[in-house]
């Protein structure tokens, strides 16, 4: 028998390239079900398949739920990014600021990092503070470069200025 995760894997497979809609939703809700509504991994799937329906009011209540329940670490920051990316999405700037900034600072490490950074950016971007998340996005990139590192990190933080 094909594992849970192998089959949450492959409905999101079949949902590649494709808007995702109700036939994605409820498979993902009938898997999910398999494990109830007190399992974080199943309400995290919940959420995703809404978030990408293009429903992120009902996600960002899955997420919180998701999170709240608890997730592994590989699911904890993805749960974050797409909270905090839906939270954008619908306005709510400022929560969806203080939720990735908290996570950046809790994953320092985390293999996450960058996509933290670039959420991170999009909301300030949206927000009004585009040079402050062009900055954000230039530190990020600055330990990728070969060279620069101190002149590119001064010009980021020079840049960000610009909205205040």
């Amino acid at each position: 028998m094909t594992s849970w995760d192998d089959r949450i894997d492959e409905v999101w497979a079949d949902a590649s390239g494709e808007e995702v809609g109700d036939e994605i939703i409820a498979r993902i809700d009938a898997l999910a079900a398999e494990r109830g509504d007190d399992d974080g991994r199943a309400v995290f799937e919940r959420a995703g398949a809404r978030d990408s329906a293009g429903r992120e009011a009902d996600a960002v209540t899955l997420y919180r739920r998701a999170l709240e329940l608890g997730l592994d670490e590989e699911h904890r920051p993805q749960c974050v990014i797409q909270l905090a990316s839906s939270l954008r999405n619908i306005g709510e700037y400022d929560e969806a600021l203080a939720v990735i900034r908290a996570e950046g600072e809790r994953s320092a490490e985390s293999p996450y990092r960058d996509a933290f950074a670039t959420v991170h950016a999009l909301i300030l971007a949206s927000s009004g503070r585009p040079a402050q998340g062009l900055s954000v996005a230039l530190l990020a990139l600055v330990p990728h470069l070969p060279r620069y590192h101190r002149s590119m990190t001064a010009y980021a933080h020079e840049i960000a200025d610009l909205d205040a």
